[in-house]
């Protein structure tokens, strides 16, 4: 790997780590998802704290054995879950990994499916209190309301945390979560002169909001149309104002 993208690896480890907020008066054991050849679990050993990684990529876990890192590693594939005793991690990081279980690389795959897997077997996997930072590269904004969509379903609270939301290069996003407890969301880097309401997706445990009494979606209902125009509007796109017909139900056509 280019001594570049070691760099940039190092400094979003090193961001996710600060994100978790860790107790600072005693060592911490981490689970790493996507830890690849070890390059996040190097700054976690600095920083005092034990670690295993979890990885996909044989190759890429015979460097981490080749370069003698100093976390335990398992070969997986965290679409099938995280097969850790409960509360055994005190945080989880990851680095540009999760996007990569939007993708349905065999017929069987469904990544909503594996999604709430890895996000529902994480939750269980972590202390109560705890957080994870996982650091991902979404190819759209579709892809980013399904991942936190399906972490929401699993229990977890907490919101995106984008660091230089204005600047195309120096753009990050970390999905921010909290196991347990709902902490006070991060501020992204760099975002001072931004409106923070836009850059920090925040979302919270109110799984039911858009189901009606007997368990039903009401996916089209006003509440739901009204929210969504909402959602467009923060993102500064043209939106119908809203009227006493907003989600009127029409008759059906002869």
């Amino acid at each position: 790997r280019s001594s570049r993208v070691v760099e940039i690896q190092s400094q979003m480890s090193e961001r996710a780590v600060e994100l978790l907020g860790l107790p600072e008066d005693r060592p911490c054991l981490l689970l790493d998802v996507g830890c690849g050849s070890g390059l996040s679990g190097d700054y976690i050993s600095e920083e005092g704290h034990y670690w295993i990684g979890m990885d996909i990529s044989p190759a890429m876990l015979d460097v981490a054995v080749e370069r003698e890192v100093e976390g335990d590693l398992l070969l997986a594939d965290v679409g099938h879950g995280i097969p850790f005793r409960p509360g055994m991690f005190d945080g989880c990081i990851s680095i540009s990994a999760v996007q990569w279980l939007c993708n349905a690389d065999k017929k069987s795959h469904s990544p909503p499916k594996r999604l709430y897997r890895f996000f529902s077997t994480l939750y269980t996997a972590l202390a109560r209190g705890s957080r994870a930072v996982l650091q991902l590269y979404p190819e759209n904004s579709e892809q980013l309301e399904l991942i936190t969509a399906q972490a929401m379903r699993a229990g977890f609270t907490g919101g995106m945390v984008v660091d230089y939301p204005n600047s195309a290069k120096a753009k990050k996003f970390f999905l921010c979560l909290f196991v347990g407890t709902s902490g006070t969301l991060p501020k992204g880097l760099g975002t001072e002169c931004a409106s923070e309401e836009l850059h920090q997706a925040k979302f919270t445990n109110e799984r039911t909001r858009f189901r009606n009494v007997k368990g039903k979606s009401v996916k089209k209902s006003r509440d739901w149309i009204l929210e969504k125009k909402e959602r467009r509007r923060r993102q500064g796109k043209e939106v119908r104002p809203d009227t006493k017909y907003t989600g009127r139900k029409r008759r059906p056509h002869f």
